[in-house]
């Protein structure tokens, strides 16, 4: 019963996301081999926030929902060695509002866990490290920080991603 829940939340999360997506941001599932839609696993694109170094960037990520959504959040993956302090070397994010544990609330939609983490590529939580290189950066080599932000941004440009 549960899984049918997740399924039709879903489907209603996607249609609410195709009517309200704003500029640069990209949601949708994947296909499973028989052509049909896994509601259960979506391909995102996160666009850098103007004036901020990540700008420019389109960032892919996926959302793995399980049947037990909305109860459970989805897990947020980077590709594994994304650079940011609060992404695992895996690619996993560690953010507030999809951890369960923390401020996840069953509420909370696709499209607001994208803005969150648009807003945390920009905005580190120092408290929260997840990758030991990337936080050391950023928090004692600022200006180094900054090139490999810059670097990574013109990796994930327009013309990379299509």
């Amino acid at each position: 019963m549960s899984g049918g829940l997740a399924r039709q939340r879903l489907a209603e999360e996607r249609k609410t996301f195709r009517k309200e997506k704003e500029f640069g941001f990209s949601a949708k599932p994947t296909k499973n081999a028989d052509g049909s839609m896994d509601l259960l696993k979506w391909e995102c694109l996160i666009p850098g926030k103007d004036a901020t170094d990540w700008h420019n960037g389109f960032y892919p990520l996926t959302l793995e929902f399980t049947e037990e959504y909305p109860s459970r959040p989805p897990k947020c993956k980077f590709p594994a060695g994304f650079f940011h302090p609060n992404v695992y070397p895996s690619g996993t994010v560690c953010l507030s509002i999809i951890n369960e544990d923390e401020d996840w609330r069953p509420s909370i939609t696709v499209n607001q866990i994208l803005k969150g983490i648009q807003q945390l590529l920009d905005s580190p939580n120092e408290h929260s490290p997840a990758q030991a290189d990337a936080y050391m950066f950023f928090t004692q080599r600022t200006e180094e920080y900054r090139k490999k932000v810059l670097a990574q941004a013109r990796h994930y440009s327009i013309d990379r991603v299509n």
